[in-house]
């Protein structure tokens, strides 16, 4: 449950905010504002942007960070030695979180539960055209300016895979619920038990690949689910099946994946690709068997309202002495994203 500070909390912790001054403009309008100056000792258009050129860390309790927030290494808790606590609004803080903070203590949160909740939306809708076809059918009404007879499409029955039981998996296995689909899982981390409970059945990836109609990727990107979905197990996809990934780009081969697309035989929702962009001359942008979006699954215009609050739940927590609710355990960033 969110945490509501009273309106006068027990004390003002010195913040300060690191991020691009653009994700701070954007997570924090007039009310988001109002109520982090009520619960912080702090100055809400003083944005750290570098550390290098950052004056007078030595008071700060608390840094909230965004995208953007350069590195909090070794050098920056030498100059912030009161710094007790990192409050992100985004999802991981791999990129800004060093080992040094881990090994200071530092208490770190993150607003990662929040943002998967777009992120699952996008999948759940996603899935539901998919099965329907509803990109090719429309491009073709467009084309053709007829009500063509349309066979083989559909949500009843389908069988649905999910690669990874993250945050977001969780949350689409859960909207996956209501609907008339068999839900497979694949994750190493789970048994067959803890699948059932979430509504799934536990498969090894190569069965899942080759039994889904949809294949949803939600797993981190680690050194291990690089290409994880390489050639071979792209193979393994049924003719017809779609492939989703909202999760990194890195867990896909793209030059196989292109491949399978330009065949038509697989189609595919890509929102996030490796590289990002891709090359101006990659052929994704122009294959109609994908259908593919500039990495937009995740929280955006007034979702990002939505992570400014977590923050400030943390927040508030924080002045009132009371525990992180999403806590970041650093022993779960070796299979986190």
């Amino acid at each position: 449950m969110p945490h509501r500070s009273s309106s006068t909390p027990s004390r003002r912790p010195r913040a300060r905010l690191a991020m691009r001054r653009s994700v701070r403009a954007e997570l924090f309008g007039p009310a988001a504002t109002g109520r982090l100056i009520q619960l912080a000792d702090v100055d809400p258009d003083d944005v750290i942007e570098d550390f290098a050129a950052a004056s007078d860390l030595g008071a700060v309790e608390v840094l909230i960070t965004g995208w953007g927030c350069p590195p909090i290494d070794q050098s920056v808790l030498d100059r912030a030695p009161r710094l007790r606590a990192v409050i992100h609004t985004g999802g991981s803080v791999k990129d800004h979180v060093t080992p040094a903070c881990w090994e200071r203590g530092i208490e770190v949160t993150s607003a990662a539960e929040a943002n998967a909740i777009p992120v699952a939306e996008f999948t759940l809708a996603s899935i539901l055209f998919a099965h329907k076809r509803v990109w090719q059918i429309s491009a073709l009404y467009r084309k053709h300016r007829t009500l063509d007879p349309v066979t083989g499409v559909g949500n009843y029955r389908r069988t649905v895979g999910i690669v990874g039981a993250s945050r977001v998996g969780k949350r689409v296995l859960d909207l996956l619920r209501p609907f008339d689909f068999d839900v497979l899982l694949a994750d190493p981390y789970l048994t067959a038990a803890d699948a059932e409970t979430l509504g799934a059945t536990l498969v090894h990836l190569d069965t899942l690949l080759a039994q889904s109609d949809t294949v949803s990727l939600h797993a981190p990107s680690l050194p291990e689910t690089e290409h994880m979905i390489d050639r071979r197990r792209l193979g393994m996809l049924r003719d017809g099946a779609t492939l989703i990934n909202t999760a990194r780009g890195a867990l896909i081969d793209t030059p196989a994946l292109t491949d399978e697309i330009a065949s038509g035989r697989i189609h595919a929702v890509i929102d996030v690709t490796d590289p990002e962009p891709l090359p101006r001359t990659s052929p994704l942008y122009d294959l109609p068997g994908v259908l593919l979006t500039p990495h937009i699954a995740g929280s955006l215009g007034g979702e990002l309202e939505r992570l400014a609050q977590d923050a400030l739940d943390e927040l508030a927590r924080f002045a009132d002495g009371v525990p992180f609710a999403h806590r970041v355990q650093p022993d779960h960033l070796t299979r986190s994203a």
